[in-house]
């Protein structure tokens, strides 16, 4: 089991974390506005977070061996709360781009050493309810940052930034004074290899033996991303809806997908394994995905979005369970390499979303669910029962 302390402070600094996530999606197109840049410039800065979470999540993960997760969790909190400070005081667009790229390279130490520490508190029949857990402080985050972003950003486009940085603030000294360390010295690994996700280290962790598992990795945000990052094109293009009604659907989707990862995840997990868990919501993203496409009115819009967020939401802590356990005793540097991997999704899926929009206002969905329907069929051969890696896949090449 895992003590309630802890999981309580890391939920609380993913909510703070995922609510300036959040935050940015409705406000970013007024800020932009405001200082006079376009849409590539929208989609650039968009890009940049995560680029530098995919950049940099492996460095934190294998610190986090070395040194402890403490002081990562830390690291992360800090650098999330300044860079939202930032971007609130922002006045210029470089000045937009320098604080968001980094909120990527600080608040990236966040999530792989959170995952982590679940792995190093829980037992194998718990892990996934852990990972459950992680997610719901995910989904709570996407629910409260769009809404504030929307609300507050109607008073002052900075303020929702301002309060993100004190909240920040607040998760690390709650951090520093009641979190205890969950990776004792004597398991802390001597000498850590932090250079960053190099392409050919990336390459031999899709060769290796948890290819495919880090593939999943790739395609379960690339799938998110796809879904976020054109649905209030998509919704403006098919309903005419406004950023009130775009926002309304996006806390649905939040409230889902914190409620189901809670609450479902770790007794779907126990009952039926994360391998049957991954390929029945693999092949629930992709209906999602599809059935998007019929809906008519603000109900069906939301009952649609939502079987798709169900799926992808019991998707993602299942794959981190299975890494966490086949990963060894390098689980951070591990899955530091798995969030690369999300990151990557999170850069690739608004660039395929926003080409395929240019083409046609269906194509975004109709393609991310043919892509998510191919990933099942491969899943029902790739994914397999197989002991725990001992000398898994390096977070970077020498």
């Amino acid at each position: 089991m895992i003590k309630k302390s802890p999981i309580g402070i890391l939920f609380f600094t993913l909510v703070v974390m995922m609510m300036g996530f959040g935050m940015v999606i409705p406000i970013m197109p007024f800020y932009i506005e405001s200082l006079g840049a376009s849409g590539t410039t929208l989609g650039a800065l968009m890009a940049i977070f995560s680029v530098m979470q995919f950049v940099f999540s492996p460095i934190w993960g294998a610190l986090s061996d070395r040194y402890g997760r403490k002081k990562m969790l830390l690291i992360g909190t800090f650098g999330n709360g300044i860079s939202m400070l930032l971007f609130g005081l922002s006045t210029q667009v470089w000045m937009l781009f320098a604080s968001r790229a980094l909120a990527g390279i600080l608040s990236s130490a966040t999530m792989p050493t959170a995952m982590a520490y679940i792995s190093d508190s829980s037992d194998e029949k718990n892990r996934g309810g852990g990972m459950g857990i992680i997610g719901a402080a995910m989904g709570v985050g996407m629910v409260i940052g769009p809404g504030l972003g929307g609300w507050l950003g109607g008073v002052s486009l900075s303020l929702p930034f301002f309060i993100a940085f004190g909240l920040s603030i607040a998760s690390m000294l709650l951090i520093l004074v009641l979190l205890p360390e969950s990776l004792p010295v004597e398991k802390r690994t001597a000498h850590v290899h932090s250079s960053g996700p190099r392409l050919a280290s990336l390459w031999r962790a899709l060769t290796g033996p948890l290819g495919f598992l880090m593939a999943l990795s790739f395609l379960v945000f690339f799938a998110l991303a796809n879904f976020e990052g054109v649905f209030g094109l998509y919704a403006q293009y098919r309903f005419d809806y406004g950023p009130q009604q775009v926002g309304t659907v996006m806390m649905v989707v939040g409230v889902v997908s914190a409620v189901m990862q809670g609450l479902i995840t770790g007794p779907a997990t126990r009952r039926f394994g994360e391998d049957k868990l991954i390929r029945w919501s693999l092949i629930g993203s992709a209906v999602g995905f599809g059935i998007m496409l019929f809906a008519r009115s603000m109900g069906t819009l939301m009952l649609t979005t939502g079987l798709f967020v169900l799926a992808n939401s019991l998707l993602r802590p299942a794959i981190a369970s299975k890494i966490s356990y086949k990963a060894g005793s390098q689980q951070g540097a591990v899955l530091g390499v798995s969030n690369s991997f999300m990151s990557l999704g999170r850069v690739v899926g608004p660039l395929w979303a926003g080409l395929m929009i240019d083409l046609n206002v269906i194509l975004p969905y109709l393609t991310g669910g043919i892509i998510m329907f191919l990933i099942y069929l491969a899943s029902l051969y790739w994914l397999k029962p197989a002991a725990p890696v001992t000398q898994p896949v390096p977070a970077s090449s020498d």
